[in-house]
């Protein structure tokens, strides 16, 4: 259905409610499923209409789509039955267990039981489950509350829970404009003849509004929407939408302040189980929680921000965390509450006291080495700390670098006063560049590259007076930098040379702060000044689109949230008043506002945000920390004391540490748990280096130190948000590291000792299980753990898949998948098996391909037919497409939307799908040859792609143009088989991937596409038949087509442990057998699985008493290995001689 044919659908919509035909009204949503009628649902459900209910909710779910909606239909169908109990109406009750409820036992056969066994008592409340069940007018409304919260987390009514913003009749405004029955063609057209500057050609996307061209020069049209940011002018009261409704084709975004939706999860309902007892009654039953978008009646014609297309039923949901196993029995409710214990995971405790030397102004984590701060202060130093090992990397007083190029103004502000104090210190997105703005006219642009190497970039005499504040943006896909100051201007400046983009001018006072964002395809800036004005700027030169007051109307700075989606202001008044709030961007009005402040606060209060969930500011002497959702203080902290009246803050990336400046020019580092692990590994690291002969000192490169940072993140971590790197895996998966165990720091190998590579060639060496066997499977293609750690699924070369699952027993209390207890081949109830469409090919021909979703609830597989997608709870194919030829040969989840799939192709293609709508987006050509591998990188957000001609590719994800290309060197006296498989998957770090061929392992540098490393066996030995990064990518498993299987210190690429075949294989097995695909685990370092060519599965570990594979060769040249050096091959002599 087209965009104006949906539009149309909702003018129909509220012309049918205008003329009160409700039943129409309510039936035409159901078909539709454009629009939830949360009220509707809410009345039908009070009056027990539970048919109707059902029949509703049918339009935009089924049962067994997702959790969510499995819960919300059990919900339903569990009152129903209990109050036929209730009434003593067995027969009904029997009937609604038999059609209704027999459909949960697949999932929970102990509840069904449970449910059943009801029948036999003669009040139901006996079960201790259901003793506080009251009437069912209570136990409805308690429903009720958990059915809104089940229903506003599903990702299938994301976008259908508000009607769209319509003046009063506007269909009837459309007919009376022209009474034909072209309606949206001639009518809109019509309206066309009437504009200024009427197109030829007119781009008519929307029938909400009278149509209208944009500016002759081409500057963009305005929004569809009530939008100042876009075109008209503000509302007084409240700032009024930016965006368009989603509903035209390209939602305009400045989403005005929120057109977008929230992908914000829903922890209050993620993660729960279906269960017996009633539903909890949450404080939200005194205080109803309705969803921020449902009107209060049926169809308003005020300002809702948004309607969206209807999602396919094939659309994957991005849940969080769902496990293969879902629906653990729990009957004492069902769990709902938050999962964390919030004091806890906020960094509280004094980890680190630096002593900077002047008063610290600003301070900045870098994104990816999450231990190196960048300090900038109060007589203009900058410093660089890396705070694991508490060094100060760099340290640099102010210079302008080129006085001769400065304006006069400038000149002669230095030579009347030269003192300068840094205003602001940030990092570009990809750690690249940093930035320095100065209180005098300067800003100035470093580029980082590891360790102490830091070097001048660009220095740019940006504004009259000081610059107040800087950060990094990307408007039309180029790095920029944004500037303002005492001027009155905000400017933009192009980031490789420093020509000046552009200059908005509209402030009435010294501009404060800048904050640039962007929502789908519009970037934007907001700025404050610091007499309270707060405007948002197109990157144009059009002018301000809106112009509001901040409260406290003095200095204020704004922030949104890591994912986005949440926008806060932190501001303090002349008068000392501070306030945090949280903006409702749909309204441009204050949503809500922080309490716990000091009456008058001692300086202009900071505030910083982390992990889409707290708010921290600097207040009082000490730290004040709130839940996004609670305006009440949730904790605060004084650091052990010595802290400013109100210091300045600033959090890594991943939460774990925060940075606070104290008196007497020090800077405090508080961490939480995982931050008290990551500070521990790296001083262990440094501690390692500095015993090694003739080191200077430790230098931390990008990867390593990356590495340390994925080491210390363990399972605590609450923050499971697109902002937690990645891992895209060989197999397609994507990784989530939050679940990364800590692996134990190596200590350095003593010079004195001699070092021997580890072999293992005994069963009794190493912990190796075979999993259990299924004779319809020859060999094993494909390879994965499931992202929770608790089962294998593989896929045979034949089609079939088969999943292993591990449970919670005495001896794995986990339930995590081990060496050391079989697991179970599971299949569902029904007994069906997920089997890959195969057309007219002979399956064991075809290049098999699989990808996981990281929450575990689909497989997407292919094995030369259609692409199947399948449901791993029930093993249904929930769709086919893409039938071949050409057939597909790799398949990769982008790794913040599961609804985008990357699948090579046999023809060398590289197609960009978005399952949820059923189309390809983009078709990347630059292979000659089928595509052997494929891996994301949202940290430098590119793809890059392997294929059968030896040759990689890297792909900006933006536009999917291709940014490099370089084909694999293979080396002297190595001779590939035709159409040799080349894999890739990214480092934990995101800036360099592993690659794989037969004749060699190797790691590439991203940005530049140059190898750093290089792994190549002896012309004598087999070649490799795959390998992979272990979870925390410090290791580097490889099996080879001789059966064994060799463990890589990954940071070098040497040889650390060899097992071979005879520890693992009987020696009854053909000497054929070898190993076709290895998978690590998610979050034990140490085990790995192998798919093997007779179709069997072993899983292995270490020896509990070793809990390491080999100790790590001596480190040469009395330094550690560096990623960035000269790439090496291994010589007669190595270790590598050995294999």
């Amino acid at each position: 259905m087209s965009s104006l044919s949906r539009e149309l659908v909702f003018l129909i919509l509220q012309f049918l409610d205008e003329e009160k035909f409700k039943e129409t009204v309510h039936r035409l949503e159901q078909e539709s499923g454009f629009f939830f009628n949360m009220k509707y649902f809410e009345d039908e459900v009070h009056n027990g209409n539970w048919d109707e209910v059902e029949k509703y909710l049918s339009g935009f779910t089924k049962v067994d789509d997702n959790r969510y909606s499995m819960k919300i239909f059990f919900e339903i169908r569990k009152q129903k039955y209990l109050e036929a109990l209730d009434k003593h109406d067995l027969s009904k009750a029997v009937e609604i267990l038999v059609k209704d409820l027999k459909v949960f036992a697949t999932f929970n056969e102990e509840l069904f039981k449970e449910i059943t066994q009801l029948l036999t008592l003669e009040n139901f409340r006996e079960n201790e489950q259901l003793s506080k069940y009251g009437d069912t007018k209570s136990a409805r409304a308690i429903m009720l509350v958990e059915l809104k919260k089940l229903i506003e987390a599903n990702p299938l009514f994301r976008d259908k829970l508000q009607f769209p913003n319509l003046r009063n009749s506007r269909l009837r405004t459309l007919i009376n404009q022209r009474t034909t029955d072209l309606l949206c063609n001639y009518s809109l057209n019509w309206q066309h003849q009437l504009c200024k500057n009427p197109r030829p050609n007119p781009d008519i996307k929307t029938l909400f509004v009278d149509h209208s061209c944009g500016q002759p020069n081409g500057a963009r049209a305005p929004s569809p929407a009530n939008n100042p940011l876009l075109g008209g002018l503000p509302k007084a009261g409240g700032f009024p939408p930016l965006g368009a409704h989603g509903v035209a084709p390209v939602p305009a975004p400045l989403a005005g302040w929120m057109s977008n939706p929230s992908t914000v999860t829903h922890s209050a309902v993620s993660g729960g189980a279906i269960g017996l007892g009633p539903s909890s009654i949450p404080a939200a039953l005194k205080h109803p929680r309705t969803p921020p978008t449902n009107p209060s009646v049926d169809y308003p014609s005020g300002d809702s921000d948004h309607v969206s297309k209807r999602t396919r039923p094939m659309g994957i949901s991005d849940e969080v965390n769902l496990p293969v196993n879902v629906l653990p029995v729990t009957f004492p409710g069902h769990g709902h509450s938050q999962t964390f214990n919030a004091p806890d995971d906020l960094p509280k405790a004094v980890a680190r006291t630096l002593n900077q030397g002047s008063s610290p102004m600003s301070m900045d984590f870098h994104p990816v080495q999450q231990t190196l701060l960048l300090v900038g202060t109060n007589v203009g130093d900058i410093a660089l700390w890396e705070i694991g090992s508490r060094e100060r990397l760099v340290s640099k007083n102010f210079k302008v670098w080129d006085l001769s190029a400065c304006s006069m103004p400038l000149q002669a502000a230095l030579v009347k006063d030269p003192a300068v104090s840094v205003n602001r210190v940030i990092w570009s997105p990809d750690g690249s560049l940093f930035g320095v703005a100065y209180s005098r006219h300067i800003v100035q642009i470093y580029s980082y590259h590891g360790g102490d190497e830091v070097r001048q970039h660009l220095e740019i005499d940006a504004h009259v007076g000081g610059v107040n504040d800087l950060a990094f943006s990307h408007p039309n896909k180029q790095l920029c930098v944004v500037t303002c100051g005492d001027d009155k201007t905000i400017k933009v400046w192009e980031a490789t040379n420093g020509t000046k983009q552009y200059t908005f001018e509209g402030h009435e006072a010294s501009v404060y702060s800048v904050c640039p964002h962007y929502k789908e395809n519009i970037q934007f800036i907001f700025s404050t000044a610091i007499d309270g004005k707060i405007k948002a700027w197109l990157y144009d030169n059009m002018g301000s689109r809106v112009d509001y007051e901040a409260p406290g109307r003095w200095c204020t700075t704004m922030a949104y949230s890591a994912d986005g989606t949440r926008l806060f202001s932190c501001g303090t008044s002349k008068d000392g008043e501070s306030f945090i709030v949280e903006w409702n961007e749909s309204e441009g009005a204050v949503k809500r506002t922080y309490q716990g402040f000091r009456k008058r606060s001692l300086g202009v209060v900071q505030f910083d945000t982390t992990k889409n969930r707290y708010l921290a500011a600097g207040d009082d002497f000490s730290i004040k920390f709130w839940d996004m959702d609670n305006v009440q203080p949730l904790t605060s902290v004084d650091a052990d004391g010595g802290l400013p009246a109100s210091p300045r803050i600033r959090f890594n990336k991943d939460g774990s540490l925060l940075a606070v400046s104290a008196n007497d020019n020090g800077i405090k580092i508080l961490a939480n748990s995982d931050g008290m692990r990551l500070l521990r590994t790296l001083e262990n690291l440094s501690y390692d280096a500095s015993r090694t002969s003739e080191a200077p000192k430790p230098t931390i490169n990008p990867i390593s130190a990356a590495a340390a940072a994925a080491v210390a993140t363990s399972a605590g971590l609450a923050d499971r948000s697109a902002s937690v790197v990645a891992i895209a895996g060989m197999n397609g998966d994507a990784r989530s590291l939050g679940d990364v165990k800590p692996r134990i720091t190596e200590e350095s190998s003593d010079k004195s000792k001699i070092w021997k590579l580890t072999e293992i060639s005994e069963p009794s060496q190493c912990r190796s299980l075979r999993l259990p066997e299924n004779l319809r499977v020859t060999k094993i293609s494909r390879l994965i753990f499931t992202n929770s750690g608790n089962a294998i699924l593989a896929l045979a070369s034949n089609a079939i898949h088969l999943l292993w699952k591990w449970q919670r027993s005495e001896r794995n209390s986990n339930g995590k998948a081990t060496a050391s207890v079989p697991p179970q081949l599971w299949q569902p109830s029904s007994g069906i098996l997920m089997t890959n469409d195969v057309a007219d090919t002979n399956p064991e021909e075809a290049v098999p391909c699989f990808a996981l979703s990281k929450n575990d609830s689909y497989v997407m597989s292919a094995s030369g037919g259609k692409i199947s997608l399948f449901n791993m709870m029930t093993f249904k194919t929930m769709a086919t497409f893409m039938p071949p030829p050409p057939p597909a040969t790799f398949l990769a989840f982008h790794p913040q939307d599961n609804n985008i799939i990357a699948i090579g192709m046999d023809d060398s293609t590289i197609q960009i799908y978005n399952v949820r709508v059923d189309e390809v987006k983009s078709k990347l050509k630059g292979h000659s040859k089928r595509i052997t591998g494929l891996a994301f990188s949202h940290v430098l957000s590119v793809l890059v792609s392997s294929g059968a001609d030896s040759q990689l590719c890297v792909w900006n994800t933006d536009g999917w143009e291709k940014q490099r290309s370089r084909f694999l060197q293979v080396p002297s006296g190595r001779t590939p088989t035709t159409l040799s498989d080349t894999r890739v998957q990214f480092h934990q770090d995101q800036m360099h991937f592993l690659v794989v061929h037969e004749t060699q392992l190797a790691i590439y540098e991203t940005t530049k596409l140059e190898r750093v490393k290089q792994w190549v066996p002896l012309e004598s030995s087999a070649p490799i038949t795959h390998a992979t990064f272990s979870c925390d990518s410090q290791l580097v498993y490889a099996s080879f087509l001789d059966a064994t299987v060799c463990v890589f210190t990954a940071a070098n690429l040497r040889l650390r442990c060899r097992i071979n075949p005879s520890a693992y294989l009987p020696a009854s097995v053909s000497s054929n057998v070898h190993p076709l695909v290895i998978a690590a685990h998610p979050s034990e370092p140490n085990e790995f699985a192998l798919g093997l060519s007779d179709g069997g599965v072993h899983v292995f570990e270490p020896l509990e008493s070793e809990n390491k594979w080999g100790v790590p060769p001596p480190v040469e040249n009395g330094s550690s290995s560096n990623m960035a050096a000269t790439p090496s091959v291994g010589a007669p002599g190595s270790e590598q001689a050995q294999r």
